[in-house]
């Protein structure tokens, strides 16, 4: 045994940071447009997953990939947000038209 591999625990914690940023950001993306701007996630998760393959490092392979996938998952969640708000478990923006 040659020490400690940290790559395995820094990208379980930015697996964690990114899971953890996309949650407002989904929130904040419904409240102010709406499910309108959900193929900017789908340019993003392409980009992610695309870019990955490309990437030799593992980690940084790994992490492109974690965003790109994270960023598609991130559609659902938005057509979802929309309906917690219709639901009223989210305030829903007075001044955005539906």
């Amino acid at each position: 045994m040659d020490g400690l591999h940290f790559q395995g625990l820094l990208l379980g914690l930015a697996t964690f940071l990114v899971i953890g940023i996309f949650h407002p950001i989904v929130i904040k993306t419904e409240y102010y447009f709406g499910t309108r701007p959900w193929w900017v996630f789908l340019l993003v998760g392409i980009g992610g997953a695309v870019g990955a393959l490309f990437i030799a490092d593992v980690f940084w392979s790994a992490l492109a990939g974690i965003v790109g996938f994270s960023s598609l998952w991130t559609i659902k969640e938005l057509f979802e947000q929309e309906q917690r708000v219709e639901k009223g478990w989210f305030p829903r923006n007075p001044k955005r038209k539906k």
